[in-house]
């Protein structure tokens, strides 16, 4: 399936839009705390664990909304749109959230 941040689809013709499709992946609160606590894994101002979490994160809101998006029977999302979001709950404590979300389209070449 292509997934592209575009509008527009190379050399293809878009059939159908589908509509809109999302895929979200929250990082609880531990993984803040995993994240102070492991500053020693701090190379050069980055945490690999850090960003590895994120990561994670990042491909399964990917791959939430591209399972949505082949549910309607597309072949492809457009537009596509990644967000991350701090959620503040009570004191200290807090979740990350990764938020993906594009247009499902159908398309022959």
């Amino acid at each position: 399936m292509i997934i592209t941040t575009t509008s527009t689809l190379q050399d293809k013709h878009i059939i159908e839009y589908c509509g809109v499709v999302s895929g979200e992946a929250i990082l609880g609160t531990n993984i803040f705390r995993d994240f102070f606590a492991g500053i020693r894994d701090i190379v050069g101002g980055r945490s690999g664990a850090y960003e590895k979490s994120l990561r994670e994160a990042k491909e399964t809101a990917l791959r939430e909304m591209q399972d949505a998006a082949r549910s309607m029977g597309a072949n492809a999302v457009i537009g596509v749109d990644l967000d991350y979001e701090t959620i503040s709950i009570g004191e200290g404590g807090g979740m990350l959230m990764v938020a993906a979300s594009g247009t499902a389209v159908k398309y022959r070449d």
